[in-house]
């Protein structure tokens, strides 16, 4: 009883329940292992005597929480105190407010912001805290609208360097901002990578979530690089003409996206960009930028300078490095300060062309412009987990708990951030990444947005079934989000998707963030009715019956595209690579049944009106019928527009299918670039369905 007790002081649930109705019980040593990563010894029963009472002392000896989170119009009663405590507010813009105590006391109407609170007590204890006024709720998208979800390594102009970059980002936006209405344009996480060679793909394990990755920079766009003369315009020359080598072995020979080839052009133009003199508006510029960017910066720089020097992994640094506070590494700084800021002026022009990709999204138009995409964690060697030690649970990673689709769980490789650091520390972290994501965009979707409550820790050499849920202060993890976002003006998104504790669902709506309903999981279960064709499967849900607050997308990422969908590919595809767990005939007799029902409903709706056996038209259909759902938000798969039948990511593969690496395709395979995507029928014909106004508009 009183490991549990522990356990539960410090948010460690020792039961789940992988199905309602069903719990199971966290191994003991399992429990023992999370408590440590939090600095709790429950090893013995002497210890957890010892460690519940020390929380005990400590409670009793603290007169403030770390953190206090109010929401505006809210009441805002701060915490209970003795009576005569003093208390004062010094707001972040310089003031300070003196506050009345005692229990129940009304904090009166405080500014939004991040403040610190400060409280005196009578009997001489005192205390101060990070006192965070949030809204109530996150800003909703400007208008039902429509846009583009696209992996921008996968779109290649005739002027990217081999992958997709962020000049090709700005010219889709311009370009169906202008041509079909659309709102918004959702791409991949954009942050920076761990570096290889091999460099992982995967945008949802990067080196660092705050800073974005300067791979996606387009070098001809930085204004330095008209000036170069000489050998240096000459070796520029000959990059260029090796980067178009690239591009042609990807859009003409079918060769898969290489971005360390890619990286390793870029990095040696960037390299002789470096050597021209800035303009001196431009040097005050980045000046501003250092200056507003601070310690995160220099800490991000300098371990992508060590990372040359020692290799990309940080725990096998010598001893003196692995702490970002020693005095080694402050000595290594010093002598690498050249390429510290190396990669600080990389971080300044990334930023900048982001800035550029937005403002050319509004000016065509778009209400929202990019969405940005948070990945849910860093990978353990990289700069943030190198800056942030004391932030993440050592010898942990995150996942998932057992469930219908994986019985052994899922083990993802992300250190977790600690509860109590983040509140220690006023959620300074937290508060940096959302305000750097935030910085040019409309809207932020946020990858397994569950995590804000609680996410499945699973101890080192420990299978991922032995883990435990370990909860976050959601109420404080949301108060920050929705304070970021009002000050960003930006929409917030939640992939909420798979299985979801109850009343999260109800609890992000509540504070205005937006759900992820793809259309394929959007059946009927609260009755479970299942027609014939269904194969047992609950009737697909009416379009009146979805949700308003959500995106609403055909697919995504990491799921099959609508076209293989319909044809059934995708099966044969997970066939092939050996992935299903049932027999080929029985897996696609059941899949054809679940898409015979989509398809009578489309008919029965009259979404159809071309007739079956036409893919392109079922293609339309399905978008037709998101059209017809109250979604505040409508997301068409950039693959889909053209009949790509391959996914970008195949889940429960590594070198056996090349996630991440694809070009976007027409039905054929065959690669299209982004020219030939603006000109493609097929495309044309899907998107004036959807920028037809009183679709829009949900008439």
């Amino acid at each position: 009883m009183g490991r549990a007790r522990l356990a539960e002081l410090h948010g460690v649930a020792t039961v789940y329940e992988p199905a309602p109705g069903r719990p199971v019980r966290v191994p003991e040593d399992t429990v023992v292992a999370v408590l440590a990563a939090l600095g709790v010894d429950a090893s013995t029963p002497r210890a957890v005597q010892d460690a519940l009472a020390a929380h005990e002392t400590a409670a009793r000896g603290r007169l403030l929480p770390a953190t206090v989170v109010l929401r505006e119009g809210a009441g805002q009663s701060l915490p209970e105190l003795p009576e005569g405590t003093l208390l004062c507010v010094d707001t972040e813009d310089g003031r300070t407010l003196r506050r009345p105590a005692g229990q129940h006391a009304d904090a009166g109407p405080l500014p939004l912001g991040s403040h610190v609170l400060r409280a005196q007590a009578p009997d001489g204890r005192s205390g101060s805290a990070r006192l965070i006024v949030a809204p109530g709720r996150i800003p909703a998208p400007p208008g039902r609208g429509h846009g583009f979800l696209v992996q921008l390594y996968s779109l290649l102009s005739a002027r990217s360097w081999g992958m997709g970059d962020l000049a090709d980002l700005a010219e889709l936006a311009a370009w169906s901002g202008r041509t079909f209405g659309s709102d918004f344009v959702q791409v991949n996480p954009l942050h920076a990578a761990v570096p290889g060679p091999p460099t992982d793909p995967s945008p949802y394990r990067p080196s660092s979530r705050r800073f974005p990755d300067p791979v996606h920079l387009r070098v001809e766009e930085i204004p330095e690089f008209a000036y170069l003369t000489g050998p240096a315009r000459e070796q520029a020359g000959a990059l260029l003409d090796r980067a178009a080598a690239l591009r042609e072995a990807v859009l003409r020979r079918g060769e898969l996206i290489d971005r360390d080839a890619v990286w390793d052009l870029k990095r040696q133009a960037l390299e002789l960009v470096r050597a021209v003199p800035q303009s001196p508006g431009r040097r005050a510029a980045y000046g501003d930028f250092l200056a507003e960017q601070g310690q995160a910066l220099d800490d991000h720089s300098t371990w992508c300078a060590l990372a040359e020097v020692h290799g990309p992994d940080w725990r096998a640094w010598p001893a003196g490095l692995r702490d970002p506070r020693s005095v080694r590494t402050a000595r290594a700084r010093g002598e690498l300060l050249e390429r510290v800021d190396f990669h600080c002026w990389l971080a300044w022009l990334t930023d900048q062309q982001l800035a550029a990709a937005q403002r050319a999204a509004l000016e065509a138009g778009m209400r929202v412009g990019l969405v940005h995409d948070l990945a849910v964690g860093v990978h353990p060697s990289g700069a943030d987990a190198w800056a942030q030690q004391d932030a993440f649970a050592a010898g942990m990673s995150i996942g998932a708990p057992p469930d219908a689709f994986n019985a052994r769980g899922q083990d993802w490789g992300l250190p977790p951030w600690r509860p109590d650091a983040l509140a220690a520390t006023g959620y300074a972290p937290y508060r940096e990444l959302l305000r750097g994501l935030l910085r040019h965009a409309g809207a932020l979707r946020i990858d397994h947005v569950m995590g804000l409550f609680r996410l499945w820790w699973v101890p080192q050499g420990y299978e991922p079934r032995r883990g435990a849920y370990v909860r976050y202060d959601a109420e404080a993890m949301l108060g920050v989000l929705a304070l970021e976002a009002h000050r960003a003006g930006a929409a917030v998104i939640g992939e909420d998707l798979g299985t979801v504790e109850p009343g999260v669902r109800e609890t992000l709506a509540e504070r205005g963030v937006l759900g992820t309903s793809v259309l394929w999981f959007e059946r009927d279960y609260e009755t479970g009715g299942a027609g014939e064709a269904g194969g047992g499967q609950p009737e697909p849900l009416e379009p009146g019956r979805w949700r308003s607050g959500c995106l609403a997308t055909a697919t995504t990422h990491d799921l099959p595209s609508t076209a293989a969908r319909l044809t059934g590919d995708h099966v044969e595809l997970r066939h092939r690579l050996g992935l299903l767990t049932r027999p080929l005939e029985e897996e696609q007799r059941e899949d054809a049944m679940g898409v015979a029902q989509w398809l009578a409903l489309f008919g029965r709706l009259g979404l159809l009106p071309e007739g079956p056996g036409d893919e392109e038209a079922a293609v339309k259909a399905v978008h037709r019928f998101l059209l017809r759902t109250p979604a505040a938000m409508i997301g068409v798969w950039l693959p889909d527009a053209v009949g790509d039948r391959r996914p970008q990511n195949l889940p429960g593969t590594w070198d056996q299918y090349p996630n991440w690496r694809l070009p976007v395709a027409d039905a054929s395979g065959r690669p299209l670039s982004l020219e030939e995507l603006a000109a493609s029928p097929r495309l044309h014909g899907l998107m004036e369905l959807m920028g037809q106004r009183e679709q829009r508009e949900g008439g």
